[in-house]
């Protein structure tokens, strides 16, 4: 297999999002769509990955920095089209003698497959290829036409086709690949004569069929290729990632009640048996294993997810929550950076946070784990089956030993060895009478007040 590379085109400036984020970081699934077509080029094994941005974005040049390092990046200093930004790439990529595929910094749902289809292609019948769809509304889109073989002879803008161009509903993506030396060739003889006075990348088709050589249009679906440039676009992506990823859950052996409201990152991972619950949302980092029950409006995100656990429903399950096998959160409870033991058990209204909990313990109605104190977070360590009764307040950093026994009520701010009972309230004192006596004495000052 001939070496890769990708150039990602990134220097549109977005103003139809009415954002101060650039568009290309805003997110699909929890990810940037910049970084979805970074890890397409990785999956694809391209060694050679550069980002096109514009001087107007410093928060894509540092995005590219820290995730590819500075080789990666490239600026466009004067917007002059596809073209003259996929020539900005020649210079970092001097020398490089293998196949480049050029994508969108805001085309984020492309699969590997597509464009892996694409490279072959290049590698076998054609010298340069680009992604085509059946697009349902073909509208400003630019035409493929295709000659009787199948192979690519021309792409027409909208603007310039003919009554019988206008016909085709097999449109371009905008995604090219080529070999490296014939697309850089092709695009120093790129000419800016149109309306825009710009350089297309568009134009290399008609450029490589003058010279002979061989052009093809692989097919993808239209929605492989959604591009964003609104938010409502954006909403489109979105709704499309959902859709496939709840499909991929249900043919991997998860089961949805409603899977229109369970909501997905880009790296979620669930395993078979799991069943979920309407109104679930994953936030990113969540692995879930085999035969877990989540239960309606529950919130995950960072957490891992063992066998047989139960979750919810109204749970939150916040960065660093771990569940053993067999463990239980009930609804209405709150996990932050915890371990929770096989088989142990926070049913209803609780707060656990920044702690470790024993196999077999459990958790009361109404605990509050209290670990921070304005300045600094402190930990919890609850041992093997350990019972801590409801309404308690455990005051960290504190200690509860395995077997131990909180009453109810109680705020904890002591180590409590193991097999102990701790009570930490105030003494109950009883008045005989006193309530009668209140409530004679309120109604008697509600009725003088009404006769006023």
């Amino acid at each position: 297999m001939a070496d890769r590379a990708a150039i990602i085109l990134a220097a549109g400036q977005g103003t139809r999002m009415q954002s101060k984020l650039p568009k290309v970081l805003h997110p699909v699934g929890g990810r940037a769509m910049l970084d979805w077509l970074i890890a397409l080029a990785e999956d694809l094994g391209c060694q050679r990955i550069i980002v096109v941005a514009s001087p107007g974005t410093p928060e894509v040049q540092a995005h590219v920095r820290d995730t590819l390092g500075d080789q990666a990046l490239v600026l466009q200093e004067t917007a002059l089209g596809t073209g003259h930004a996929v020539r900005c790439a020649e210079t970092a990529l001097a020398g490089f003698k293998g196949d480049v595929v050029v994508l969108y910094g805001d085309t984020p749902l492309i699969p590997s497959s597509v464009v892996e289809a694409l490279f072959e292609q290049i590698s076998s019948t054609s010298e340069l290829g680009v992604l085509g769809f059946n697009a349902a509304d073909p509208g400003a889109y630019g035409r493929l036409v295709t000659g009787s073989d199948g192979m690519l002879q021309a792409i027409v803008e909208a603007k310039e086709a003919s009554a019988d161009e206008l016909a085709i509903s097999f449109c371009n993506s905008g995604v090219m690949a080529a070999k490296a030396g014939l697309l850089f060739e092709l695009l120093a003889a790129v000419t800016n004569d149109n309306v825009k006075g710009e350089y297309y990348l568009t134009d290399t088709v008609g450029l490589a069929r003058a010279r002979g050589a061989a052009c093809c249009a692989v097919n993808c679906e239209e929605t492989d290729v959604l591009g964003v440039n609104s938010r409502v676009e954006l909403a489109q992506a979105e709704a499309a990632f959902q859709q496939r990823r709840r499909e991929q859950a249900i043919r991997d052996g998860v089961t949805m009640i409603a899977p229109e409201t369970v909501f997905f990152s880009y790296d979620t991972e669930i395993q078979t048996d799991t069943f979920i619950e309407p109104n679930v949302v994953f936030g990113t980092g969540v692995r879930i294993a085999s035969n877990v029950r989540i239960g309606a409006f529950s919130h995950i995100q960072q957490a891992v997810i063992s066998e047989d656990c139960e979750i919810g429903p109204f749970a939150r399950l916040r960065p660093g929550s771990v569940m053993s096998a067999g463990a239980k959160i009930g609804n209405f409870v709150e996990m932050k950076n915890t371990q929770l033991g096989p088989g142990a058990k926070a049913n209803h209204l609780a707060y656990l946070g920044d702690s470790e909990i024993g196999a077999e313990s459990n958790i009361g109605a109404g605990t509050i784990f209290c670990n921070y104190d304005g300045f600094r977070k402190h930990r919890t360590i609850v041992g093997a089956g350990a019972f801590v009764g409801s309404n308690s307040s455990l005051v960290a950093p504190v200690r509860i030993g395995d077997g131990a026994m909180i009453g109810s009520g109680s705020v904890v701010t002591q180590d409590v060895e193991p097999n102990a009972l701790a009570l930490g309230r105030a003494q109950q004192t009883v008045k005989s009478g006193w309530a009668s006596r209140f409530r004679d004495a309120m109604t008697a000052i509600k009725t003088a007040r009404s006769k006023r």
